[in-house]
């Protein structure tokens, strides 16, 4: 296994004026040569809106982008690209521009000059001229690309989220097209090596997602409640980046299935007239006229995110106190992953150490070796 080392390429991106500090900031291209059937531009989402009936919208796994970010050095909450079942191929104009992929097995393969491929998990630094392209997603219903710099993209309370219902935010308010360009505004040209995780997020899929009680739980039958728990749930083929629809055992109502329309969350859990749960995601409504029976914990809430058309749901109870509780060790996880990010290495030893490590090798030899 030999690994070269990568020369550090001219920076060619075009002069954009200076920052606060007087430093010259950079523009570099995307050219989105395909862009995926479902690529959007997504942050961490946009809050202080709903009471004008724009909901948070941003990224349904903000776990992986988040790390994306990091593997790049920008902010944690820096926009990116949530691409959903097959990724982009896109050529680098100007350069050079660090880039990482999070949250899906799917690599990166650059394309041209010379032909390489990126494992996820780790970045890379691209000169002006290349092509990369990520192909099928088959592991999760998103992941994410994160490029050194920010997208110049007019912010919408102060959020790039894309949601296409209204057209707002991202670029256009729509998904990327064929032939479509978004510049990057770069402070720096990005230097030093390439960084990847030590390991990765560990999301246990068979592990049922938790709830808490809902605001109107009084409006169902306890066996309502005793069915929700017990029994499993298929996500819909009709489910969106607004609602995931299940399909299972019905859920009766005690007092009807009509509120006078109040706030949702995300993660609530709305049962209509034909008693199938809907769990409200992040292009959901405002507000809604259906009692929620329960609300899915936030910290569950990626793994919504993350799920495929089919999938099986189960359900737990669990106390508010213990949900608050389940967050504050998700967020020390994400930011120890974070914390433990290292430089990719350049030869067989260091590479070595790195993958055992993460045990993924017992041990490797280089083939130039010599025997003593």
């Amino acid at each position: 296994m030999t690994i070269a080392p990568k020369a550090m390429p001219k920076y060619d991106g075009e002069h954009d004026g200076e920052d606060d500090c007087g430093h010259d900031k950079m523009r570099v291209s995307l050219i989105f040569e395909a862009a995926g059937p479902m690529t959007t531009v997504q942050d961490l989402g946009r809050y202080g809106a709903q009471r004008m009936g724009i909901p948070p919208s941003g990224a349904l796994d903000p776990v992986s982008l988040r790390l994306a970010n990091a593997l790049v050095g920008n902010p944690q909450g820096t926009a990116g690209l949530e691409l959903r079942f097959l990724g982009p191929k896109i050529r680098i104009e100007g350069g050079p521009v660090r880039i990482a992929s999070v949250g899906t097995y799917a690599p990166i393969d650059i394309l041209e000059p010379t032909p390489v491929r990126i494992p996820s998990g780790r970045s890379v630094l691209l000169a002006d001229g290349q092509v990369f392209r990520i192909g099928g997603i088959p592991d999760t219903s998103c992941s994410y690309l994160a490029f050194s710099g920010t997208f110049d993209l007019a912010p919408l309370f102060e959020s790039m989220a894309t949601f296409q219902a209204s057209r707002l935010g991202g670029l256009d308010g729509r998904a990327i097209q064929d032939g479509d360009r978004i510049d990057l505004i770069v402070d720096e040209p990005p230097l030093g090596p390439d960084r990847m995780l030590m390991r990765s997020f560990e999301w246990d899929d068979r592990a049922p997602i938790r709830i808490v009680p809902g605001p109107q739980a009084d409006y169902f039958t306890q066996e309502a409640f005793e069915t929700l728990l017990s029994e499993p749930y298929e996500i819909s083929r009709m489910s969106s980046r607004m609602a995931l629809r299940l399909e299972g055992a019905p859920l009766d109502h005690a007092k009807g299935f009509n509120i006078p329309s109040d706030g949702v969350v995300n993660g609530s859990i709305q049962v209509p007239g034909n008693k199938m749960p809907i769990i409200l995601m992040v292009d959901r409504q405002t507000t809604g006229g259906y009692p929620k029976i329960a609300t899915v914990i936030s910290a569950d809430l990626p793994r919504l995110g993350r799920a495929l058309p089919g999938q099986k749901l189960r359900f737990a109870a669990v106390e508010v106190e213990e949900a608050e509780e389940i967050r504050r060790r998700m967020e020390s996880d994400i930011q120890s992953l974070i914390d433990a990010i290292g430089s990719t290495s350049s030869t067989v030893e260091d590479m070595n150490s790195v993958l055992m490590r993460q045990n993924l090798i017992s041990g490797a030899i280089s083939a130039s070796g010599q025997d003593g």
